[in-house]
């Protein structure tokens, strides 16, 4: 299957039963425009009853409400299908994306996840409904119009393609400048990403005006790019609207003067009777509403095209996969135990060599290094994130690979150089792995982790509110508290990154010793570190050879 086939499956997959029903829907006017007509026609030749009146009034509303609950059963059908696409298309990409290292910028991924998606709906509830009402309905409304009238059969036929053949003409158009405004939705993302991440660099170096020139023109850009879409939009509104209202025009205008007596042909023999012309006339303009919806939501499928070929394009992307997959490494006689052997692993062009090492449970080994060495290279491979290029990982007595990494990451606690928390109270981000946890529960991980004094001294406690960036917590608190959520959720190997590095000796030294207190505890930590305190504390130390290139 083609690129593009695939984007067009993405862009709008189909409900044939949603998509009939409406077609039916269409065909429930054909009968209330022949009772229309036939009032009409007994009207004025004076046979017109009361009775009859009575009786197709409600045939009138039978029917009328027939196709309302036909409309109203396939809207709710599209609505739910179109819902169900687009939240497995998100859980999808995100799925995928939690297995990939890197494969998108976050903003654009951000982007695409939360607002590019929805642009899909408007094509599953409108394009691909239109465009089976457009290929059926005219069709049966041009052979009923053929057969009371040659001539107004004709009109429909001259009129009718117009509306599409335009479209497809403007739709050219109409891909490319969705295309161009979703880049610059990417790329204005990734840069106010890009510049809140580096507010403080900026307020330092009093670079405000040129950030906010570039917000300036990138703002500019997109509000270009959009107005291009909405001039194309009302352009192709505007045509079809032209060459309906032309068409249903030239329709009345042979009807009236053939019932004037004016016009003697377009006919089989006989003159157009009344109910003819009052029957083609209301069938007129149900021949050009599907051709209309067609050409209104040909926007749309611009639109869900340019995002569809978007995520096509990014699941092709040529992205590195972390190591997954279900193993025995958490029965509980398997014993927490990490070792290296010959081990190389690729950064770019160049790969980093380790020293051999084995450490197992109650010990504490100490990566350590220059900035950039490789150390929090190691840390990502010892979780199975990085692939090894050469060379071997064991943990817990089996090599480190797809068939059981996933199932080693549950035993792995994180302590980051830079935490990041949820928006939301201490509580809730400590228990985000652990959301059955009892208080008990939650106050010993804390303990373990040395931070519970420190909390419960919040002016909230447990329910004080934290920043992304664990605002409300100093450097060492927040440290912390990232260990208190891996001993909460079972942890019993410790990955730690730079764990005392920008902190006053004072909270350090504090740290510190909450990381040994957990070695006693019988966790296994590997610890990337530049404290010579700290590597001096642990049972064993390396560090990464220099670079060779590939």
């Amino acid at each position: 299957m083609s690129i593009l086939d695939t984007a067009k499956q993405i862009a709008a997959p189909q409900d044939r039963p949603a998509e009939t029903a409406l077609v039916a829907a269409a065909f429930v006017w054909i009968g209330q425009a022949a009772l229309i007509a036939t009032v009409v026609a007994r009207g004025v030749s004076g046979a017109l009853e009361p009775k009859f009146v009575g009786g197709a009034a409600a045939a009138l509303l039978a029917l009328g409400l027939l196709r309302a609950g036909l409309e109203r059963w396939a809207s709710a059908r599209l609505t739910d299908l179109a819902e169900r696409h687009v939240g497995a298309l998100r859980d999808a990409i995100i799925e995928q994306e939690l297995t990939r290292r890197a494969s998108a910028a976050p903003a654009s991924l951000a982007s695409l996840v939360s607002e590019k998606l929805e642009m899909l709906r408007p094509a599953i509830l409108r394009y691909g409904p239109a465009r089976k009402r457009a290929t059926v309905v005219p069709l049966v409304l041009l052979v009923i119009a053929f057969s009371q009238s040659w001539a107004a059969g004709a009109i429909l036929l001259v009129a009718g393609p117009l509306i599409p053949v335009f479209s497809a003409l403007v739709g050219m158009a109409a891909l490319q400048a969705s295309a161009r405004q979703l880049d610059q939705m990417s790329t204005i993302g990734a840069l106010l990403s890009e510049r809140v991440g580096a507010l403080i660099d900026i307020r330092l170096l009093g670079a405000e005006a040129t950030v906010l020139k570039d917000f300036h023109e990138a703002a500019d850009d997109l509000r270009s790019r959009t107005m291009a879409v909405l001039r194309i939009a009302f352009l192709t509104s505007t045509a079809l609207e032209l060459f309906a209202a032309l068409g249903v025009a030239m329709m009345a205008v042979y009807v009236g003067f053939s019932l004037l007596g004016q016009l003697q042909f377009g006919t089989y023999g006989a003159p157009l009777t009344v109910w003819s012309g009052v029957f083609l006339l209301l069938l007129a303009p149900e021949f050009f509403a599907p051709l209309r919806d067609l050409s209104a939501a040909w926007h749309d499928r611009a639109a869900a095209l340019a995002v569809a070929n978007e995520v096509v394009a990014w699941n092709e992307a040529d992205a590195e996969h972390v190591l997954g997959g279900q193993g025995d490494l958490t029965s509980p006689h398997v014993q927490a135990s990490i070792s290296i052997k010959d081990l190389g692993l690729r950064v770019g062009e160049s790969v980093i060599r380790y020293p051999d090492v084995a450490v197992d449970s109650g010990q504490a080994l100490a990566i350590s290094g220059g900035s950039g060495a490789g150390k929090t290279t190691l840390l990502s491979a010892l979780a199975g994130l990085i692939p090894a290029h050469a060379g071997e990982i064991r943990v817990a007595g089996a090599p480190l690979a797809q068939n059981n990494a996933e199932t080693w990451r549950k035993r792995l606690g994180w302590m980051p150089q830079s935490p990041h928390f949820m928006k939301a109270s201490v509580l809730a981000n400590v228990k985000l792995a652990a959301p059955q946890a009892s208080a008990e529960q939650v106050d010993a991980a804390l303990k373990s982790a040395g931070i519970l004094e420190q909390i419960r001294r919040l002016p909230h406690g447990a329910n004080e509110m934290l920043g992304e960036t664990g605002a409300g917590l100093s450097g060492g608190e927040a440290r912390r508290l990232t260990l208190a959520r891996a001993l909460l959720a079972g942890a019993d190997v410790l990955l730690v990154d730079e764990p005392t590095a920008d902190l006053d000796e004072e909270t350090a030294a504090a740290v510190r010793q909450t990381l040994l207190d957990l070695r006693a505890q019988g966790k296994l930590l590997v610890i990337a570190t530049h404290d010579p305190a700290l590597m001096a504390a642990c049972d064993l130390q390396i560090s990464p050879m220099p670079k060779e290139a590939c």
